[in-house]
C-alpha cells in the first residue's frame, strides 16, 4: 500500500466523526409503517368514547394517527382476533368473561392490564322507585304493571345484554314474559330521562363511571350476583390488544400498557361529552391539560414516533 493512500485512509478515519452524525445512546430499529395508525374500538359507550379519546391526545401529540371504529362488542373481539383492530381500552370484566377467555387461550388477544377499578355495572331503578320497595332482583317481578315487564338495556348484541336476557329467558326472579328493550347507551338514558320526569317505573342497565349517577338519582338493585358478580356487578377493565401488537409496536404497546384512568377522570370528561356537547378530544385534552401530573407515569420510557422525548411532545401539545 503507498504512503498517499494510507495517508488519505487516515485522514477519513478523522474527519468522519465530524461530518456523520450517529446516537451513542439509543440504537432502536424503526417501528413498521404500520404501527403509524393505531386502530380502535369504541362500541357506542361514552366512557370508552372518553378513553379513547384519552388516548388520541396522546398519540396525537407523539406523531401517530388514531382510528376508531364504532363495532359492537362481538365485532370488536373479532376484529381483534382477525388483526383487524389493534387496541381495545373497554373490556369490562367479569361481563366479557365469555369472550375473553377463550380468545386469550388461544393466544389471539393479549390482555395488558387493568385500566380501571372500583367501578360498579348492574340493574339500577330510579331512587323513588326503590323508596317504594324495589331494591333486589327478586323485587322487579312483583311490581310486573308497573314496569311494563321491561328491562331497558343498551346496544344489540352487548354482553350485558345477554346477561338479562339469560335471566329472562331462565325465568329467573319470576321474570317470566318480561322483555329486553335494546337500543343504545343514549337511548336507554333517554327512556329514563322521560320516565324520571314524569315518575314512571323503570328498570335499566346502569354502571359508573358514566354522568347518569350525578344526572339521575339511582339505586343499584342487589341480589344479581350470578348475572352480573357480587356487590353490585363490581368490575374492572382491561386494555387488550391483538396477538403481537406489542412486538411490532413497542412503543404505542408501551404507553398502552401504562395508560390506567380514575373514576372522576371518565365522569368529568363524560360529562363534557353528553351535557356540554364537548368534542370528545377536546373534552379530552382540556382535562389533562389541567392534571399534567397524570401523564408523567403513562409517558415513562415513551417516545414520540421519530423518537424524540415523548413527554416534552405531549406538553407542548397540551400547551402546558
Amino acid at each position: 500500500m503507498s504512503n498517499k493512500l494510507i495517508r488519505l485512509l487516515c485522514m477519513s478515519a478523522l474527519v468522519l466523526p465530524l461530518g456523520v452524525t450517529f446516537s451513542t445512546h439509543r440504537v432502536e430499529a424503526a417501528e413498521p409503517e404500520a404501527c403509524a395508525t393505531v386502530r380502535m374500538s369504541d362500541p357506542g359507550w361514552t366512557d370508552i368514547t372518553s378513553t379513547n379519546a384519552v388516548a388520541g391526545v396522546l398519540l396525537d401529540a407523539l406523531g401517530y394517527k388514531q382510528k376508531v371504529e364504532t363495532l359492537a362488542v362481538p365485532v370488536t373481539f373479532e376484529a381483534l382476533k382477525n388483526g383487524q383492530l389493534d387496541v381495545f381500552l373497554g373490556n369490562w370484566m367479569p361481563a366479557q368473561k365469555r369472550f375473553v377467555e377463550p380468545l386469550t387461550k388461544s393466544g389471539d388477544i393479549v390482555v395488558l392490564h387493568q385500566n380501571l377499578e372500583q367501578i360498579r355495572f348492574t340493574l339500577a331503578v330510579p331512587k323513588y322507585v326503590a323508596d317504594a320497595g324495589v331494591t333486589s332482583f327478586a323485587d322487579i317481578a312483583k311490581n310486573a304493571e308497573k314496569f311494563d315487564k321491561k328491562i331497558y338495556g343498551i346496544e344489540p348484541g352487548a354482553p350485558a345484554n345477554q346477561n338479562i336476557q339469560k335471566m329472562i329467558t331462565a325465568k329467573q326472579f319470576g321474570l317470566d314474559g318480561w322483555t329486553l328493550v335494546e337500543s343504545s347507551e343514549q337511548g336507554m338514558l333517554s327512556q329514563v330521562t322521560r320516565a324520571s320526569k314524569r315518575k314512571d317505573w323503570i328498570v335499566f342497565l346502569a354502571w359508573e363511571p358514566h354522568p347518569m349517577n350525578t344526572n339521575f338519582d339511582l339505586v343499584y338493585l342487589a341480589g344479581g350476583d350470578e348475572y352480573f358478580g357480587a356487590n353490585f356487578g363490581a368490575s374492572s377493565v382491561y386494555t387488550i390488544t391483538r396477538k403481537g401488537y406489542a412486538a411490532d409496536c413497542p412503543n404505542v404497546a408501551k404507553l398502552m400498557n401504562q395508560l390506567t384512568f380514575q373514576v372522576p377522570m371518565e365522569n368529568a370528561i363524560m360529562g363534557a361529552i353528553l351535557d356540554s356537547g364537548t368534542d370528545a378530544k377536546a373534552a379530552a385534552k382540556a382535562y389533562l391539560k389541567g392534571k399534567p401530573e397524570l401523564i408523567a407515569p403513562w409517558l415513562a420510557g415513551v417516545t414520540t414516533r421519530d423518537g424524540q422525548d415523548g413527554m416534552a411532545a405531549v406538553k407542548k401539545a397540551l400547551g402546558v
